[in-house]
Protein backbone atom coordinates (compact mmCIF):
# COMPACT_ATOMS: atom_id res chain seq x y z
CA UNK A 1 0.00 0.00 0.00
CA UNK A 2 2.01 3.20 -1.11
CA UNK A 3 5.65 1.61 -1.76
CA UNK A 4 7.61 2.73 -3.56
CA UNK A 5 7.87 2.17 -7.06
CA UNK A 6 11.80 2.88 -7.41
CA UNK A 7 12.23 0.17 -4.78
CA UNK A 8 9.28 -2.43 -5.45
CA UNK A 9 11.29 -3.97 -8.38
CA UNK A 10 14.68 -4.67 -6.63
CA UNK A 11 13.92 -7.03 -3.72
CA UNK A 12 17.51 -9.06 -4.24
CA UNK A 13 18.48 -5.35 -2.56
CA UNK A 14 16.82 -5.06 0.41
CA UNK A 15 20.59 -5.13 2.87
CA UNK A 16 21.29 -2.22 0.00
CA UNK A 17 21.65 1.19 2.09
CA UNK A 18 18.33 2.56 0.21
CA UNK A 19 16.24 -0.49 1.23
CA UNK A 20 13.83 0.44 3.17
CA UNK A 21 14.67 -2.71 5.63
CA UNK A 22 18.16 -1.64 5.90
CA UNK A 23 19.92 -0.22 8.80
CA UNK A 24 21.04 2.32 7.13
CA UNK A 25 17.57 3.76 6.20
CA UNK A 26 15.92 2.93 9.46
CA UNK A 27 18.31 4.80 11.21
CA UNK A 28 17.45 7.98 8.61
CA UNK A 29 13.87 7.00 9.45
CA UNK A 30 14.26 7.25 13.22
CA UNK A 31 16.38 10.89 13.00
CA UNK A 32 13.26 12.20 10.75
CA UNK A 33 10.44 11.30 12.99
CA UNK A 34 13.19 12.57 16.07
CA UNK A 35 13.33 15.90 13.67
CA UNK A 36 9.66 15.67 12.81
CA UNK A 37 8.35 15.40 16.68
CA UNK A 38 11.17 18.88 17.60
CA UNK A 39 9.39 20.43 14.62
CA UNK A 40 6.18 20.04 15.92
CA UNK A 41 6.79 21.74 19.32
CA UNK A 42 7.55 25.21 17.77
CA UNK A 43 3.63 24.84 16.83
CA UNK A 44 3.20 24.29 20.52
CA UNK A 45 5.43 26.70 21.93
CA UNK A 46 4.32 29.86 19.28
CA UNK A 47 0.60 28.83 18.39
CA UNK A 48 -0.74 30.04 22.03
CA UNK A 49 0.32 33.82 21.20
CA UNK A 50 -1.70 33.83 18.08
CA UNK A 51 -4.75 32.16 20.14
CA UNK A 52 -4.41 33.61 23.50
CA UNK A 53 -3.50 37.04 22.34
CA UNK A 54 -4.07 37.83 18.91
CA UNK A 55 -7.60 35.95 19.09
CA UNK A 56 -9.05 36.33 21.94
CA UNK A 57 -7.69 38.62 25.07
CA UNK A 58 -5.27 41.48 22.63
CA UNK A 59 -8.00 42.97 20.56
CA UNK A 60 -10.36 43.91 23.07
CA UNK A 61 -7.87 44.68 25.79
CA UNK A 62 -6.53 46.97 23.52
CA UNK A 63 -9.53 48.89 22.05
CA UNK A 64 -10.61 49.22 25.31
CA UNK A 65 -6.84 51.14 26.45
CA UNK A 66 -7.30 52.81 23.11
CA UNK A 67 -11.03 54.19 23.86
CA UNK A 68 -9.67 54.99 27.73
CA UNK A 69 -7.00 57.30 25.39
CA UNK A 70 -9.44 58.70 23.10
CA UNK A 71 -10.89 62.29 22.72
CA UNK A 72 -14.57 63.39 23.04
CA UNK A 73 -14.91 61.92 19.07
CA UNK A 74 -13.58 58.78 20.13
CA UNK A 75 -10.48 59.28 18.51
CA UNK A 76 -6.94 58.56 19.49
CA UNK A 77 -3.64 61.02 17.47
CA UNK A 78 -0.88 58.30 17.47
CA UNK A 79 1.52 60.24 15.72
CA UNK A 80 -0.81 63.28 15.44
CA UNK A 81 -3.17 61.11 12.50
CA UNK A 82 -6.46 60.64 13.61
CA UNK A 83 -7.68 57.44 14.39
CA UNK A 84 -10.97 55.99 15.59
CA UNK A 85 -10.23 54.29 18.87
CA UNK A 86 -12.14 51.36 17.35
CA UNK A 87 -10.15 50.49 14.18
CA UNK A 88 -6.38 51.00 16.54
CA UNK A 89 -6.00 47.39 16.63
CA UNK A 90 -6.93 46.24 13.29
CA UNK A 91 -4.57 49.07 12.06
CA UNK A 92 -1.78 47.60 14.39
CA UNK A 93 -2.10 44.32 12.85
CA UNK A 94 -1.89 45.70 9.43
CA UNK A 95 1.43 48.00 10.67
CA UNK A 96 3.10 44.42 12.04
CA UNK A 97 2.14 42.75 8.91
CA UNK A 98 4.33 45.97 6.70
CA UNK A 99 7.38 44.90 9.44
CA UNK A 100 7.08 41.79 8.41
CA UNK A 101 7.18 41.97 4.57
CA UNK A 102 10.35 44.36 5.27
CA UNK A 103 12.37 41.68 7.31
CA UNK A 104 11.01 38.41 5.80
CA UNK A 105 13.40 38.27 2.77
CA UNK A 106 16.25 39.42 4.82
CA UNK A 107 15.33 36.06 7.15
CA UNK A 108 14.98 34.26 4.08
CA UNK A 109 18.32 34.96 2.66
CA UNK A 110 20.15 34.21 5.53
CA UNK A 111 18.89 30.85 6.08
CA UNK A 112 19.24 29.50 2.46
CA UNK A 113 22.64 31.18 2.41
CA UNK A 114 24.08 30.64 5.86
CA UNK A 115 22.63 27.08 6.75
CA UNK A 116 21.86 28.37 10.34
CA UNK A 117 17.93 27.95 10.63
CA UNK A 118 18.27 27.73 14.19
CA UNK A 119 20.17 30.54 15.43
CA UNK A 120 17.18 33.00 12.97
CA UNK A 121 14.78 30.93 14.45
CA UNK A 122 16.10 31.30 18.36
CA UNK A 123 16.29 35.00 17.43
CA UNK A 124 12.88 35.45 16.19
CA UNK A 125 10.86 33.66 18.99
CA UNK A 126 12.73 35.00 21.20
CA UNK A 127 12.16 38.54 20.51
CA UNK A 128 8.31 38.00 19.88
CA UNK A 129 8.17 36.11 23.34
CA UNK A 130 9.84 39.42 24.95
CA UNK A 131 7.66 41.83 23.27
CA UNK A 132 4.55 39.46 24.01
CA UNK A 133 5.76 38.98 27.82
CA UNK A 134 5.66 42.57 27.91
CA UNK A 135 2.46 43.20 27.44
CA UNK A 136 2.26 42.68 30.89
CA UNK A 137 2.87 46.63 31.45
CA UNK A 138 -0.44 47.63 29.15
CA UNK A 139 -2.40 49.36 31.55
CA UNK A 140 -4.40 52.45 31.91
CA UNK A 141 -4.43 54.35 28.17
CA UNK A 142 -1.12 53.03 27.11
CA UNK A 143 -2.54 52.42 24.00
CA UNK A 144 0.90 53.28 21.91
CA UNK A 145 2.79 51.02 23.75
CA UNK A 146 0.22 47.87 23.31
CA UNK A 147 0.50 48.92 19.42
CA UNK A 148 4.42 48.76 19.72
CA UNK A 149 4.64 45.14 21.59
CA UNK A 150 1.60 43.91 19.23
CA UNK A 151 3.68 45.03 15.61
CA UNK A 152 6.98 43.55 17.09
CA UNK A 153 5.16 40.11 18.10
CA UNK A 154 3.54 39.70 15.76
CA UNK A 155 6.38 40.61 12.68
CA UNK A 156 8.68 38.30 14.71
CA UNK A 157 6.52 35.15 14.72
CA UNK A 158 5.40 35.64 11.35
CA UNK A 159 8.97 35.81 10.30
CA UNK A 160 9.98 32.89 12.49
CA UNK A 161 7.71 30.97 10.27
CA UNK A 162 9.54 31.65 7.24
CA UNK A 163 12.38 30.02 8.91
CA UNK A 164 9.99 27.00 10.29
CA UNK A 165 8.05 26.19 7.28
CA UNK A 166 10.93 26.04 5.36
CA UNK A 167 12.29 22.91 7.50
CA UNK A 168 9.34 21.20 6.23
CA UNK A 169 10.70 19.37 3.03
CA UNK A 170 14.03 18.98 4.71
CA UNK A 171 12.22 16.37 7.43
CA UNK A 172 9.16 14.82 5.38
CA UNK A 173 9.21 12.77 2.88
CA UNK A 174 6.61 13.50 -0.38
CA UNK A 175 4.32 11.07 0.60
CA UNK A 176 4.75 12.42 4.46
CA UNK A 177 4.48 15.79 4.33
CA UNK A 178 0.38 16.34 4.49
CA UNK A 179 0.15 13.67 7.90
CA UNK A 180 3.28 16.11 9.46
CA UNK A 181 2.10 19.07 8.08
CA UNK A 182 -1.71 18.22 9.70
CA UNK A 183 0.50 17.26 13.05
CA UNK A 184 1.90 20.36 13.45
CA UNK A 185 -1.21 22.53 13.48
CA UNK A 186 -3.13 20.03 15.57
CA UNK A 187 0.26 20.30 18.23
CA UNK A 188 -0.59 24.39 18.23
CA UNK A 189 -4.42 24.33 18.41
CA UNK A 190 -3.90 21.65 21.49
CA UNK A 191 -1.65 24.18 23.30
CA UNK A 192 -3.69 26.77 21.95
CA UNK A 193 -6.33 24.84 24.12
CA UNK A 194 -4.57 23.83 27.32
CA UNK A 195 -3.30 27.92 27.79
CA UNK A 196 -7.18 28.84 27.05
CA UNK A 197 -8.41 26.59 29.87
CA UNK A 198 -5.78 28.35 32.01
CA UNK A 199 -6.58 31.78 30.70
CA UNK A 200 -10.69 30.68 31.26
CA UNK A 201 -9.67 29.49 35.10
CA UNK A 202 -7.88 33.10 35.88
CA UNK A 203 -9.99 35.50 34.09
CA UNK A 204 -13.87 34.09 34.91
CA UNK A 205 -12.08 33.70 38.68
CA UNK A 206 -10.23 36.77 39.28
CA UNK A 207 -11.75 37.61 42.48
CA UNK A 208 -10.74 34.38 43.60
CA UNK A 209 -7.56 34.80 42.85
CA UNK A 210 -7.31 38.76 44.38
CA UNK A 211 -6.88 40.39 40.99
CA UNK A 212 -8.47 42.29 38.93
CA UNK A 213 -10.03 41.90 35.71
CA UNK A 214 -7.51 43.98 33.61
CA UNK A 215 -4.53 42.10 36.08
CA UNK A 216 -5.98 38.98 34.34
CA UNK A 217 -5.78 39.74 30.97
CA UNK A 218 -2.48 41.10 31.32
CA UNK A 219 -1.42 37.71 33.01
CA UNK A 220 -2.67 35.61 30.35
CA UNK A 221 -0.86 37.89 27.70
CA UNK A 222 2.79 37.79 29.39
CA UNK A 223 2.19 33.95 29.79
CA UNK A 224 1.69 34.06 26.33
CA UNK A 225 4.96 35.09 26.11
CA UNK A 226 6.77 33.00 29.00
CA UNK A 227 5.08 29.54 27.03
CA UNK A 228 6.49 30.81 23.94
CA UNK A 229 9.87 31.05 24.74
CA UNK A 230 9.95 28.19 27.22
CA UNK A 231 8.77 25.47 24.35
CA UNK A 232 10.84 26.95 21.16
CA UNK A 233 13.53 24.80 23.78
CA UNK A 234 12.94 22.15 21.89
CA UNK A 235 13.33 22.64 18.45
CA UNK A 236 15.71 24.15 19.13
CA UNK A 237 17.41 20.74 20.18
CA UNK A 238 16.12 18.52 18.25
CA UNK A 239 16.27 20.12 14.71
CA UNK A 240 19.54 20.50 12.88
CA UNK A 241 20.90 22.84 10.43
CA UNK A 242 21.90 21.56 7.27
CA UNK A 243 24.85 22.84 5.12
CA UNK A 244 24.00 25.48 2.32
CA UNK A 245 23.53 24.67 -0.91
CA UNK A 246 25.88 25.58 -3.63
CA UNK A 247 22.84 27.07 -5.09
CA UNK A 248 21.95 29.15 -2.30
CA UNK A 249 22.40 32.79 -4.02
CA UNK A 250 24.84 35.66 -1.98
CA UNK A 251 23.16 38.15 -2.55
CA UNK A 252 21.26 40.18 0.24
CA UNK A 253 17.99 39.78 1.21
CA UNK A 254 16.16 42.10 -1.26
CA UNK A 255 18.11 40.89 -3.95
CA UNK A 256 17.51 37.63 -3.61
CA UNK A 257 13.62 37.82 -3.34
CA UNK A 258 13.63 39.89 -6.55
CA UNK A 259 15.88 36.49 -8.17
CA UNK A 260 13.17 34.44 -6.31
CA UNK A 261 10.16 36.68 -7.66
CA UNK A 262 12.07 36.09 -10.94
CA UNK A 263 12.51 32.73 -10.86
CA UNK A 264 8.99 32.30 -9.89
CA UNK A 265 7.65 33.73 -13.31
CA UNK A 266 9.47 30.61 -14.75
CA UNK A 267 7.28 28.70 -12.80
CA UNK A 268 3.72 30.70 -13.33
CA UNK A 269 1.89 27.66 -11.47
CA UNK A 270 3.88 28.05 -8.16
CA UNK A 271 2.82 31.63 -8.24
CA UNK A 272 -0.94 31.24 -9.19
CA UNK A 273 -0.84 29.00 -6.16
CA UNK A 274 0.54 31.52 -4.30
CA UNK A 275 -1.79 34.15 -5.67
CA UNK A 276 -4.78 32.24 -4.83
CA UNK A 277 -3.40 31.13 -1.36
CA UNK A 278 -2.71 34.89 -0.52
CA UNK A 279 -6.21 35.95 -1.34
CA UNK A 280 -8.01 33.27 0.54
CA UNK A 281 -5.77 32.89 3.64
CA UNK A 282 -6.00 36.82 3.94
CA UNK A 283 -9.51 36.40 4.62
CA UNK A 284 -8.56 33.69 7.37
CA UNK A 285 -5.96 35.52 8.88
CA UNK A 286 -8.50 38.78 9.21
CA UNK A 287 -11.24 36.17 11.04
CA UNK A 288 -8.55 35.14 13.15
CA UNK A 289 -7.35 38.53 14.35
CA UNK A 290 -11.09 40.44 14.27
CA UNK A 291 -13.20 37.50 15.69
CA UNK A 292 -12.84 38.11 19.29
CA UNK A 293 -13.58 42.32 18.58
CA UNK A 294 -16.67 41.63 16.39
CA UNK A 295 -18.65 39.37 19.41
CA UNK A 296 -17.50 42.06 22.02
CA UNK A 297 -18.17 45.05 20.30
CA UNK A 298 -21.08 43.99 17.31
CA UNK A 299 -22.75 41.07 19.56
CA UNK A 300 -22.39 42.48 22.84
CA UNK A 301 -20.54 39.27 24.06
CA UNK A 302 -18.73 38.96 27.22
CA UNK A 303 -15.09 38.32 27.39
CA UNK A 304 -15.48 34.65 29.50
CA UNK A 305 -17.92 34.07 26.36
CA UNK A 306 -15.52 35.10 23.53
CA UNK A 307 -12.75 32.57 25.42
CA UNK A 308 -14.88 29.82 25.81
CA UNK A 309 -16.10 29.80 21.93
CA UNK A 310 -12.16 30.33 20.62
CA UNK A 311 -11.15 27.28 23.82
CA UNK A 312 -13.97 25.64 21.28
CA UNK A 313 -12.17 26.53 18.01
CA UNK A 314 -8.98 25.44 18.87
CA UNK A 315 -10.41 21.84 20.12
CA UNK A 316 -12.13 21.32 17.12
CA UNK A 317 -9.38 22.61 15.18
CA UNK A 318 -7.23 19.52 16.72
CA UNK A 319 -10.00 17.34 15.14
CA UNK A 320 -10.55 19.03 11.42
CA UNK A 321 -6.53 19.55 11.13
CA UNK A 322 -6.21 15.81 11.57
CA UNK A 323 -9.45 14.86 9.51
CA UNK A 324 -8.66 16.99 6.57
CA UNK A 325 -4.88 15.13 7.01
CA UNK A 326 -6.81 12.14 6.18
CA UNK A 327 -9.39 13.16 3.36
CA UNK A 328 -6.67 14.98 1.83
CA UNK A 329 -5.31 11.34 1.15
CA UNK A 330 -8.43 10.22 -0.21
CA UNK A 331 -9.52 13.16 -2.64
CA UNK A 332 -6.29 15.34 -2.77
CA UNK A 333 -4.93 18.23 -0.60
CA UNK A 334 -6.26 20.59 -3.43
CA UNK A 335 -9.59 19.23 -3.58
CA UNK A 336 -9.81 19.26 0.35
CA UNK A 337 -8.39 22.84 0.28
CA UNK A 338 -11.55 23.61 -1.94
CA UNK A 339 -14.27 22.35 0.16
CA UNK A 340 -12.74 23.99 2.88
CA UNK A 341 -13.03 27.02 1.21
CA UNK A 342 -17.05 26.53 0.58
CA UNK A 343 -17.49 26.34 3.91
CA UNK A 344 -15.24 29.01 5.09
CA UNK A 345 -17.48 31.03 2.82
CA UNK A 346 -21.06 29.85 3.85
CA UNK A 347 -19.93 30.23 7.73
CA UNK A 348 -18.91 34.04 7.32
CA UNK A 349 -22.08 34.34 5.23
CA UNK A 350 -24.16 33.13 8.61
CA UNK A 351 -21.98 35.29 11.00
CA UNK A 352 -22.89 38.51 9.26
CA UNK A 353 -26.73 37.68 11.01
CA UNK A 354 -25.83 36.70 14.36
CA UNK A 355 -27.88 38.00 16.77
CA UNK A 356 -26.44 40.13 19.27
CA UNK A 357 -26.45 39.11 22.87
CA UNK A 358 -26.43 35.37 21.45
CA UNK A 359 -23.97 33.06 22.75
CA UNK A 360 -25.16 30.16 21.62
CA UNK A 361 -25.66 30.62 18.18
CA UNK A 362 -21.74 32.26 18.51
CA UNK A 363 -20.90 29.16 19.80
CA UNK A 364 -22.18 27.42 16.64
CA UNK A 365 -20.05 29.74 14.19
CA UNK A 366 -16.92 29.01 16.23
CA UNK A 367 -18.01 25.37 15.71
CA UNK A 368 -17.79 25.57 12.41
CA UNK A 369 -14.68 27.81 12.24
CA UNK A 370 -12.88 25.37 14.18
CA UNK A 371 -13.67 22.27 11.96
CA UNK A 372 -12.10 24.03 8.68
CA UNK A 373 -9.52 25.89 10.23
CA UNK A 374 -6.51 23.94 11.04
CA UNK A 375 -6.93 21.71 7.78
CA UNK A 376 -7.13 24.51 5.36
CA UNK A 377 -3.80 26.20 6.87
CA UNK A 378 -2.01 22.82 7.15
CA UNK A 379 -3.04 21.19 3.78
CA UNK A 380 -2.00 24.52 1.99
CA UNK A 381 1.50 24.53 3.71
CA UNK A 382 1.77 20.35 2.58
CA UNK A 383 0.79 21.21 -1.11
CA UNK A 384 2.96 24.36 -1.41
CA UNK A 385 6.11 21.75 -0.34
CA UNK A 386 5.43 20.20 -3.26
CA UNK A 387 5.80 23.19 -5.58
CA UNK A 388 9.01 24.06 -4.15
CA UNK A 389 12.75 24.06 -5.99
CA UNK A 390 14.89 21.71 -3.94
CA UNK A 391 18.03 23.65 -2.42
CA UNK A 392 15.37 27.15 -1.47
CA UNK A 393 13.04 26.13 0.91
CA UNK A 394 13.55 29.28 2.54
CA UNK A 395 13.76 31.23 -0.45
CA UNK A 396 10.36 30.00 -1.42
CA UNK A 397 8.91 29.68 2.20
CA UNK A 398 9.43 33.58 2.78
CA UNK A 399 7.25 34.40 -0.36
CA UNK A 400 5.25 31.47 1.26
CA UNK A 401 5.28 33.37 4.56
CA UNK A 402 4.65 36.85 2.72
CA UNK A 403 1.52 35.23 1.62
CA UNK A 404 0.24 33.86 5.26
CA UNK A 405 1.10 36.52 7.18
CA UNK A 406 3.32 39.21 5.39
CA UNK A 407 0.88 40.11 2.32
CA UNK A 408 -2.45 39.76 5.08
CA UNK A 409 -2.38 43.29 5.53
CA UNK A 410 -5.67 43.84 3.30
CA UNK A 411 -7.81 42.31 5.22
CA UNK A 412 -7.33 43.68 8.44
CA UNK A 413 -6.69 47.09 6.72
CA UNK A 414 -10.16 46.63 4.83
CA UNK A 415 -11.86 45.12 7.90
CA UNK A 416 -10.82 48.97 9.96
CA UNK A 417 -11.69 51.14 7.06
CA UNK A 418 -15.37 49.85 6.72
CA UNK A 419 -15.74 49.98 10.62
CA UNK A 420 -14.39 53.63 10.43
CA UNK A 421 -16.66 54.36 7.57
CA UNK A 422 -19.40 52.72 8.42
CA UNK A 423 -19.60 52.03 12.43
CA UNK A 424 -20.68 48.63 11.84
CA UNK A 425 -18.73 45.57 12.15
CA UNK A 426 -21.07 43.96 11.10
CA UNK A 427 -20.27 45.38 7.30
CA UNK A 428 -16.96 44.85 8.14
CA UNK A 429 -17.17 41.09 8.88
CA UNK A 430 -19.16 40.38 5.48
CA UNK A 431 -16.75 42.13 3.52
CA UNK A 432 -14.24 39.24 3.63
CA UNK A 433 -16.26 36.80 2.06
CA UNK A 434 -15.20 38.11 -1.22
CA UNK A 435 -11.17 36.69 -0.30
CA UNK A 436 -12.79 33.31 0.03
CA UNK A 437 -14.92 33.42 -3.32
CA UNK A 438 -11.95 34.85 -5.26
CA UNK A 439 -9.29 32.23 -3.24
CA UNK A 440 -11.71 29.55 -4.30
CA UNK A 441 -12.10 30.12 -8.37
CA UNK A 442 -8.36 30.86 -8.37
CA UNK A 443 -7.03 27.75 -6.57
CA UNK A 444 -9.38 25.72 -8.72
CA UNK A 445 -7.68 26.93 -12.04
CA UNK A 446 -4.23 25.84 -10.68
CA UNK A 447 -3.10 22.07 -11.86
CA UNK A 448 -1.18 21.04 -9.23
CA UNK A 449 0.33 17.93 -10.89
CA UNK A 450 1.74 19.62 -13.56
CA UNK A 451 2.87 22.36 -11.10
CA UNK A 452 5.15 19.75 -8.83
CA UNK A 453 6.33 18.60 -11.80
CA UNK A 454 7.70 22.32 -13.24
CA UNK A 455 9.21 22.09 -9.93
CA UNK A 456 11.21 19.55 -10.47
CA UNK A 457 9.89 17.38 -7.65
CA UNK A 458 8.41 13.24 -7.44
CA UNK A 459 4.87 13.49 -7.93
CA UNK A 460 2.91 11.91 -4.71
CA UNK A 461 0.59 9.54 -5.27
CA UNK A 462 -2.30 11.84 -4.94
CA UNK A 463 -2.32 15.68 -4.39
Amino acid sequence: MGTDTGQATAPSEGNSPDSPDSPEAAGERAERRREQRGWYFYDWACSVYSTSVLTVFLGPYLTSVAKSAADADGYVHPLGVPVRAGSFFAYSVSASVVLAILVMPLAGAAADRGGRKKRLLALCAYLGAAATTGMFFLDGDRYLLGGLLLVVANASVAVSMVVYNSYLPQIATPQERDAVSSRGWAFGYAAGSLVLVGNLVLFTGHDSFGVSESMAVRICLASAGVWWGAFTLVPLRRLRDRRATPTAPSANGWRQLAATVRDMRGKPLTLAFLLAYLIYNDGIQTVISQASVYGSEELGLSQSTLIGAVLLVQVLAVGGALGMGRLARTYGAKRTILGSLVAWTVTLGAGYFLPAGAPVWFFALAACIGLVLGGSQALSRSLFSHLVPPGKEAEYFSAYEMSDRGMSWLGPLLFGITYQLTGSYRDAIISLVAFFIIGFVLLARVPVLQAVRDAGNPVPDRI
